[in-house]
């Protein structure tokens, strides 16, 4: 069930981010540290803050299979994304996928700007993060639901040459 994400900003913003903490403080032991600490943190939602990912850009998306010290496979995903100041980048690197899935009914121009993303806990406690795509005008927004053991944040700040 989603809590933060446009359905429920639509409704009441203030009130969806409320329910949306108060979710993620109840289940604090139950979440992966590195999400709990990104979900929870006031600059990751705060559009003014440019490691938010809030309009930010797709540039790759990649997604691996590798080998595990027991022969067994294991599937991870990075995406990173040019931040909304153009100023640098951001990356999520979802350490073991279990399960995802990326729907894009019209990408033709690209996926658009993040629009909204939201971080919950999967029936087996795996950490779910969904994100929403912006869109053009009349069409649906591309969705991407990514379930992994754990996830990562990295702000690289774009080095600019002061000449221009």
């Amino acid at each position: 069930m989603a809590h933060f994400l446009s359905n429920e900003r639509d409704e009441d913003v203030m009130g969806a981010y409320r329910r949306y903490q108060r979710y993620l403080n109840e289940r604090r032991q139950e979440f992966p540290p590195n999400a709990f600490k990104l979900a929870t943190a006031e600059w990751y939602y705060d559009p003014s803050d440019h490691r938010c990912p809030h309009d930010g850009w797709l540039e790759s998306l990649d997604i691996a299979e590798v080998a595990a010290a027991d022969k067994q496979r294991i599937m991870t995903i990075r995406v990173r994304l040019l931040a909304a100041y153009h100023d640098g980048y951001i990356e999520f690197f979802y350490q073991r996928v279990f399960s995802y899935l990326l729907e894009s009914p019209s990408c033709a121009s690209g996926l658009g700007d993040w629009r909204y993303d939201e971080f919950r806990l999967s029936p087996s406690g795996n950490v779910i993060h969904e994100i929403e795509w912006g869109s053009a005008p009349g069409s649906k927004g591309s969705r991407w639901f990514i379930e992994s053991s754990e996830v990562e944040f990295r702000w690289s700040p774009e080095l600019r040459s002061s000449s221009h």
